[in-house]
């Protein structure tokens, strides 16, 4: 794999992501858990965040200190399952904008199907994360990652919870330029294009359905 891909392997990302694929563990609490490892993987995917450094006058004295700079980042998630990695996102970054790029996947072809989208404007002057938790096949990060540059995008980062090499390879032959950030490279595909060992749908695991 290319340099272009980051696995987060801090201890409480880890430990986290363990609970998650137990098939015992109930919505709520997987919920929860995406919520908690979002945050934790922000840490990483927003690491060289450019910086100024402006003056503020403290209790005791003035100096100064860095602050970030530039347009405020656009997170885009990929529905549905994008949905649960935003809040945890949005706890550390409240001012990103927000987008959201509406894709399902058909069941024979595997193909993604674009049912909506909407996302920020200045699109070319922000750093854009892409959020899906699961990277299968792929397909729909590059769909979604397409759509984000024809809207204008120019620097994109792609962060999902579990990815397969087949979905990673896949981004990677299409958008060469985007840096992937994942918790997790599994094994492989299995032949109905899940991710193994993986966790499930990550959209039925979060919302209860199936």
């Amino acid at each position: 794999m290319s340099q272009n891909l980051t696995i987060i392997e801090h201890p409480l990302v880890q430990h986290k992501l363990t609970l998650m694929r137990r098939e015992e563990t109930p919505a709520s609490s997987f919920r929860q858990l995406l919520w908690e490892i979002s945050m934790l993987m922000t840490y990483e995917i927003t690491r060289d965040l450019p910086l100024q450094e402006v003056t503020v006058n403290t209790p005791v004295c003035q100096t100064k200190a860095p602050l970030l700079t530039g347009k405020k980042l656009a997170l885009v998630s990929i529905m549905r399952a994008g949905n649960g990695l935003l809040d945890g996102i949005l706890e550390l970054i409240p001012a990103a904008r927000v987008g959201f790029v509406g894709l399902y996947r058909d069941e024979e072809t595997l193909e993604p199907v674009e049912y909506y989208c909407k996302v920020p404007d200045q699109l070319e002057d922000r750093l854009v994360i892409a959020v899906d938790p699961m990277l299968a096949t792929g397909n729909s990060s590059v769909a979604a990652i397409s759509r984000l540059k024809k809207e204008g995008a120019k620097e994109i980062r792609l962060l999902s919870l579990v990815a397969a090499p087949e979905g990673v390879t896949c981004v990677q032959k299409v958008h060469p330029d985007i840096r992937i950030y994942t918790a997790s490279l599994d094994e492989r595909l299995n032949e109905n294009g899940y991710i193994v060992p993986g966790l499930g749908d990550a959209g039925d695991r979060m919302f209860g359905t199936g």
